[in-house]
């Protein structure tokens, strides 16, 4: 065979990008080693799965599919801007909200500019800025949460863009309201804040930001929010941001024709009228995460609080091996080396059901 030339033809940065690996799927897992049931807490969905509204609205309009969809999404724009009380023209629809990074970092960084994001936190951010050859600004997390004072110091004249996943991933923390006006407050008018907030609704702290009152204010800021999550909705990739009209003009521009396909958008807009689906995942999640503190600290695991739908537990140095054995009882938890945390594990908040045989199969494995 010849050698492949074409890892030549391509620019360095590319070459230098770790692909994002999401959580292995159920099928995979079930094949490989032979298993009838598998439990997936890898990946934060939603276990309720979605509203019975949005599945009616799918199966309702199934036979369209062979129409392009609306390419501006103008429907679910107009519910958005209902339920957010905001005008239409402040929202863009993505296929998920990382498809919104990657237009952020298309338009808004090129070769030289600086973007300043956290470390540990969601990997596509460093993807899409090395891919827009920008210069990463990394700041490490302080006590597990974002360092926004830290940041604020790491701006140059060269950053362009700061990315702020709030709560984080993979640590479930928050940066308070207080810390991000002050933020805000200090940062140059032409360096454009993302506020990724994929785990909003599932918040219980009472001085999260109103960081959508911030970007009706503020023309550098624009807020990402996802249908994957709480919604249920992550097979159908669809998440939206919300910003000044100018920032929403210009990522338009970029966009993909069709990039949200029909069923997303007809889902994602039942999914709205559905907020009692909403309330009953939060509580869920509530009242499972206290349930797994319990056990975790039963069990003598170091753990970060969360704000999110997963918890980020330390293992130790046996990680690989619990990973695995947890994949042959068909537990799959994502390990955390992509995310430089090597003795960590993360793992999404299930059922009762499904956190009861997560704690009892990871007890055998420690214990053994």
């Amino acid at each position: 065979m010849k050698e492949c030339i074409f890892s030549k033809l391509v620019g360095s940065q590319i070459m230098r990008i770790r692909p994002y690996r999401p959580g292995r799927p159920l099928e995979e897992v079930k094949r490989e080693f032979g298993l009838k049931k598998v439990i997936k807490l890898a990946s934060n969905e939603n276990p309720l799965g979605p509203s019975a509204k949005a599945i009616q609205a799918i199966r309702d309009c199934v036979s369209q599919i062979y129409f392009y969809p609306d390419g501006s999404g103008r429907e679910l724009k107009e519910a958005l801007a209902q339920k957010l009380s905001l005008d239409s023209q402040n929202i863009i629809l993505g296929n998920g909200s990382d498809e919104i990074v990657s237009m952020i970092a298309q338009v808004f960084l090129r070769r030289g500019d600086n973007a300043i994001m956290a470390t540990p936190s969601f990997l596509m951010y460093e993807i899409d800025a090395n891919l827009s050859q920008a210069r990463i600004m990394s700041v490490p997390l302080k006590d597990f949460k974002i360092d926004l004072e830290r940041m604020i110091r790491a701006v140059t004249p060269k950053t362009r863009v700061v990315f702020i996943a709030n709560p984080n991933n993979p640590t479930g923390t928050i940066v308070k309201g207080e810390e991000v006006d002050r933020f805000v407050s200090r940062l140059p008018e032409n360096v454009l804040v993302v506020f990724d907030e994929a785990y909003y609704e599932y918040v219980e702290a009472e001085d999260f930001p109103q960081t959508l009152d911030l970007a009706r204010n503020h023309p550098n800021i624009i807020v990402l929010r996802t249908f994957s999550k709480i919604y249920g909705l992550a097979g159908l990739r669809i998440g939206y941001g919300v910003a000044g009209k100018e920032i929403i003009d210009i990522l338009n521009r970029v966009r993909s024709p069709f990039n949200v396909n029909f069923l997303a958008q007809v889902a994602a807009i039942a999914s709205l009228t559905d907020q009692e689906q909403v309330r009953r995942s939060r509580q869920l999640i509530r009242e499972e995460k206290k349930f797994l503190y319990s056990h975790l600290r039963k069990l003598e695991l170091f753990f970060v609080p969360t704000e999110a739908n997963f918890i980020l537990i330390e293992v130790g140095k046996k990680t690989k091996e619990v990973e695995y054995r947890l994949l042959e009882k068909g537990i799959i938890v994502r390990g955390m080396r992509a995310y430089d945390l090597p003795q960590f594990i993360r793992v999404s908040i299930g059922t009762r059901e499904q956190n009861k045989e997560f704690i009892g199969e990871l007890q055998a494995i420690l214990s053994s």
